[in-house]
């Protein structure tokens, strides 16, 4: 992403500030919420430790998923930009 210096932030850059602060939020929240309800769901089996790990599998799973969620809307923003500029009109256009 090519990052601009302006007055007014534009509302697509301050979308991308946005996903990137989400993913810093929700990728650690993702694990840990995966480990507890795995453990917790785990006990109501009669075994804990198996659904801690299954639900921290499915936890960093989602992290990941939610990842490549960002990542592909990131690229889409970029195609666009660079586009833009391929047809001679300026960053601020």
């Amino acid at each position: 992403m090519i990052f601009k210096k302006t007055e007014g932030a534009d509302p697509g850059e301050r979308a991308l500030w946005g996903d990137l602060m989400s993913l810093g939020f929700s990728f650690p929240l993702c694990i840990v919420l995966g480990f507890f309800l795995g453990r917790w769901i785990g006990g109501w089996f009669g075994h804990p430790s198996v659904g801690q790990w299954v639900g921290l599998v499915w936890g960093i799973a989602a992290a990941f998923w939610e990842l490549y969620k960002v990542n592909r809307r990131m690229a889409k923003r970029d195609a666009a930009e660079l586009e833009k500029l391929k047809d001679g009109k300026g960053p601020h256009e």
